[in-house]
């Protein structure tokens, strides 16, 4: 067997490391790796309780406040665009309208609104309930409007007893659109072919590949007239005789908030305190809108999907803007 002179290397010349020094590497090496598996776990164990935590309500924000028997204003925002993927949607609004009518100590609910409009289908059914909501309780609604309450979001203020909106505030817009694209002169230039194979005539309406038909084009024009109509009903319910009909009421024209209320369209100026301290007589102010609590937004960042954006740009969709 080779052995190691006094320098510590082989007749061959290579390193032979003390055993010592060895033993030393090893013990070192080893106790990072178990320093470094109990610091996985820690952080393991860690997300594991916030995520059981927040499951079980521990951190739940649905609501700005608890509630409360004390006399106050249940204030409940509608921001941004109104539709089933955005936080103005019908589910979780009305779950908050269904609380602030609840609560003993609600003397009224303020709807404060800023928003350009969006789904007729989530406008309508919050619109729907909130008129169940006051025939059940017997409570006053009122609708306060900021920057912009148009088309979807006047939809819903129309079910408010009364409007209250800025002198500057955008109003109205009560009309309905289908937008999309259309590709084929592009397609054509670039020598691309489409090739659409569908079973039912009518399957591939609307198809942002193929060309707009005549009929399609006539059938997706009496869909919209039919769901403006709709608007235009239930606008006439919310406004009554306060409504001064004219020949661009429903024209998808909007107005600013001085104008809103000289048409009818809004009752007075004014803002939330306002409405609180000399309408309601409740100054003290409780937000009942919903929030998300930590196990939602962890869901919505972890399980968020990239393309879906993508594809939704690509379809045709009625909205009310």
């Amino acid at each position: 067997m080779t052995q190691p002179d006094a320098s510590g290397s082989s007749p061959d010349g290579s390193t032979i490391l003390p055993s010592g020094l060895v033993a030393e590497f090893v013990r070192t090496y080893l106790a990072e790796r178990r320093s470094e598996r109990r610091r996985r776990w820690v952080w393991r164990v860690i997300w594991i309780l916030v995520v059981l935590f927040a499951l079980v309500g521990g951190w739940d924000y649905r609501h700005g406040e608890p509630h409360t028997s004390a006399p106050h204003t249940a204030l409940i925002d509608i921001r941004g665009e109104i539709s089933d993927e955005s936080p103005a949607n019908a589910d979780s609004l009305m779950t908050a309208l269904r609380d602030a009518f609840e609560d003993d100590g609600a003397r009224a609910i303020v709807l404060r609104i800023n928003s350009p409009g969006g789904s007729p289908v989530q406008a309508g059914l919050l619109n729907d309930e909130i008129r169940r909501l006051k025939a059940l309780h017997e409570k006053k609604v009122y609708a306060v409007c900021e920057e912009m309450c148009a088309s979807a979001a006047y939809y819903i203020a129309v079910a408010a007893d009364q409007i209250y909106v800025d002198k500057a505030s955008v109003v109205g817009s009560i009309g309905v659109l289908m937008d999309g694209f259309g590709f084929t002169g592009t397609m054509e230039k670039l020598g691309v072919e489409r090739r659409l194979i569908t079973a039912g005539s009518n399957k591939g309406l609307l198809d942002p590949f193929s060309p707009l038909s005549d009929k399609h084009k006539a059938y997706a024009q009496a869909m919209i007239d039919q769901i403006h109509q709709q608007f235009i009903a239930v606008v006439r319910e919310g406004r009554g005789k306060r409504l001064k009909e004219g020949q661009d009421t429903f024209s998808g024209l909007f107005w600013n908030g001085q104008q809103a209320v000289g048409l009818g369209l809004a009752d007075q100026l004014g803002s939330l305190d306002q409405v609180a301290r000399d309408v309601v007589k409740a100054e003290d102010i409780i937000d009942y809108t919903p929030k998300d609590n930590v196990a939602e937004r962890l869901a919505k960042r972890f399980g968020a999907s990239v393309g879906a954006g993508a594809v939704r740009a690509m379809r045709s969709s009625v909205t009310l803007h």
